[in-house]
């Protein structure tokens, strides 16, 4: 592997980044949600299930991701929908799988209302803000599945979602767009899986729609699964990703994507290898990547590992100051309540 020890510690401002370049999309992670809530800087949202105060994941729930081995939720509440579903079919009781359904549900709805923003929160500025720079990129991929960039195309339409039809679901025969649009590569929290696989925007509004995620609805039937990778090795989020036509359509155009990209906030880790593999396979020009740290040491321990991921593709790369960029504004940053 090509030494990368000469490379320095040097930022560029953001502005001169943009000025320079016409950027056909950018990639999103968790590190712009940080920058408004510090909690969302946790490593695992299950082992988070595993200690949250209220109702956390029990052995009984604790051995379904055993036995699936796997520790992704919609992955387990998928498997546990299905088989109460063939178990009613053949007339064998279900309460069972439906009883450790709600149950892994009300963990992961207890567990994300620990970390997540509260709406009340949140400022119309710091909305228009996102709002803003998304609008300036034709495509927005982004991994995170919390509710930040969905309120923020709430906030000012023109962003299109591609979640056009009746029903709000996603139709793989419609997505031409001509308006700026945004993708989950991973899912989100106001995205469910249908029965048939199929992808469906929840009906409610931005001030209602972490609260309605909370509904645990065990009357008669067992409601939608929701869809979001947030676990898991690298081939569990393929799976989980093959499995839903509207996450395997946001995988392909990331595959496919071509211009210059810029990525702001992403660690790519090895849990998120998938990604690299596909930023390497497409016909990118160049790759403006932030850096947030602020030691000389740390920057080039960065700058040396992205140089790393994408070494050999020919792909030019820029790093920028995170803080220089709009998504990356200390002063959008929320003091979390203890």
């Amino acid at each position: 592997m090509k030494d990368f020890q000469d490379i320095d510690a040097h930022l560029e401002d953001w502005s001169a980044v943009r000025t320079a370049l016409d950027f056909s999309a950018i990639l999103i992670g968790n590190g712009a949600s940080r920058t408004i809530w510090e909690d969302f800087a946790y490593d695992s949202l299950f082992e988070n299930a595993r200690t949250v105060e209220e109702k956390p994941l029990s052995q009984s729930e604790l051995s379904v991701f055993d036995a699936l081995q796997t520790r992704s939720f919609e992955q387990a509440l998928g498997a546990l929908k299905t088989t109460s579903r063939v178990n009613k079919a053949l007339a064998v009781s279900s309460a069972a799988p439906r009883n450790r359904y709600y149950a892994i549900k009300e963990a992961l709805i207890n567990t994300i209302h620990a970390v997540h923003i509260p709406w009340r929160l949140v400022q119309p500025s710091t909305l228009a803000t996102i709002n803003r720079e998304l609008a300036n990129y034709p495509t927005v991929f982004t991994s995170n599945y919390d509710l930040l960039n969905y309120w923020a195309i709430l906030h000012t339409p023109g962003i299109d979602d591609l979640f056009r039809s009746a029903d709000a679901s996603f139709d793989l025969r419609d997505t031409r767009t001509s308006a700026p649009r945004i993708l989950y590569l991973h899912g989100g929290l106001h995205l469910v899986r249908n029965l048939d696989g199929t992808a469906r925007k929840l009906p409610t509004t931005d001030s209602t729609l972490l609260s309605s995620f909370a509904i645990n609805n065990t009357i008669k039937t067992l409601d939608d699964v929701p869809l979001f990778v947030s676990e898991g090795t690298v081939e569990e989020k393929l799976k989980t990703i093959r499995s839903s036509d509207y996450l395997s359509f946001c995988y392909e155009q990331l595959l496919t994507h071509e211009g210059a990209l810029c990525i702001f906030g992403h660690e790519l880790g090895p849990q998120d290898k998938h990604l690299v593999d596909a930023i390497r396979q497409a016909k990118l020009t160049t790759l403006a990547i932030s850096v947030s740290g602020r030691s000389d040491g740390f920057i080039r321990q960065q700058k040396r590992r992205y140089s790393a991921l994408f070494a050999g593709t020919g792909v030019a790369l820029k790093f920028f100051a995170a803080r220089t960029h709009p998504l990356g504004n200390p002063a959008l940053s929320v003091p979390v309540e203890r």
